[in-house]
């Protein structure tokens, strides 16, 4: 397998870094990663991750609920309910954010395609665009979606969407920058970027150190605060509109993290700390587990 090397932070440009923590693949492989820290901004990043052609092996595992949709377990099973009110609320925020009931859609890693079926049904043209084969066929199987190959977004027409999103798949995406250059130039003039992705500043992020569920590595590869997020997108022009918690991450996270940790009473554990995360996050937009970033072009600051 190749590595995927990091010398220069994509948000920043700085070229020197430090040791943060060392953390596992608990969910795959087992491997131990370091997460290293730029020392100019801050940004955290998995050290060593594989590059691009060999990171699929990291996908493998029936328990990788975005590709495989399973609902064994009591998380999953937490996991698929808190979808089906997850999707009514991304779609609400978006009408909301857009003044659209109906509009061009595109979902960078639209894993097996639930989100992209329900803005369909309520009338929105979607693309959608997925790495994993195994995602794929489930969404053509089961919702006739013909999801594209990521470097799709490199080859569709220019200004064609009024809104993309990337729920929770940002931080997994090696070539960050040229990524989001393509998502710029594919957004019409008032179109809209959303971005959600983990906090590593959150309350859980601090509480459960390398046992924090959402530094996922080397899936992961970056690991954001909203202050990198604000930087990073002015670097490419884009003005932060708004931002939203995800008011049920940091009660998955924290679960999981209890089960990494061997707890016992992982789900109650889970909810307690989850639930002081959860308060927490209300005190500021910025300080949920998760957090919902809406950006637009700079042009269309008021």
């Amino acid at each position: 397998m190749s590595k995927f090397l990091i010398r220069q932070c994509p948000v920043c440009d700085n070229e020197h870094f430090t040791h943060f923590l060392t953390t596992t693949d608990f969910y795959v492989s087992g491997e131990e990663f370091e997460i290293k820290q730029c020392t100019g901004c801050g940004l955290k990043f998995t050290s060593d991750a594989e590059d691009e052609d060999s990171m699929g092996a990291y996908y493998q595992s029936d328990k990788y609920i975005s590709h495989s949709n399973t609902g064994k377990g009591l998380v999953n099973g937490i996991y698929h309910l808190v979808r089906r009110y997850m999707l009514r609320r991304k779609r609400k925020l978006i009408e909301t954010i857009t003044g659209k009931k109906k509009g061009l859609l595109l979902e960078v890693g639209a894993g097996t395609g639930f989100f992209l079926k329900a803005m369909k049904k309520h009338g929105w043209q979607v693309t959608g665009t997925e790495k994993n084969p195994e995602a794929q066929k489930f969404a053509k199987d089961k919702f006739n979606l013909e999801l594209k190959d990521p470097e799709a977004i490199f080859r569709l027409n220019s200004e064609g969407f009024d809104v993309i999103t990337l729920w929770h798949v940002l931080e997994h995406i090696h070539k960050i920058n040229e990524n989001i250059e393509a998502f710029c130039r594919l957004l019409k003039p008032d179109g809209k970027l959303i971005i959600a992705i983990p906090n590593r500043a959150s309350y859980d992020a601090r509480h459960y150190r390398k046992y924090w569920a959402a530094w996922d590595v080397p899936r992961h590869i970056w690991h954001f605060t909203p202050f990198q997020m604000k930087i990073l997108g002015k670097k490419h022009g884009l003005r932060l509109h708004s931002t939203h918690n995800m008011p049920f991450d940091s009660f998955y996270i924290s679960i999981l993290s209890e089960k990494y940790k061997r707890s016992a009473f992982p789900l109650f554990k889970g909810l307690l700390f989850g639930k002081i995360s959860y308060l927490i996050g209300l005190t500021g937009k910025d300080r949920g587990s998760s957090v919902i970033y809406v950006f637009e072009k700079e042009l269309q600051a008021s």
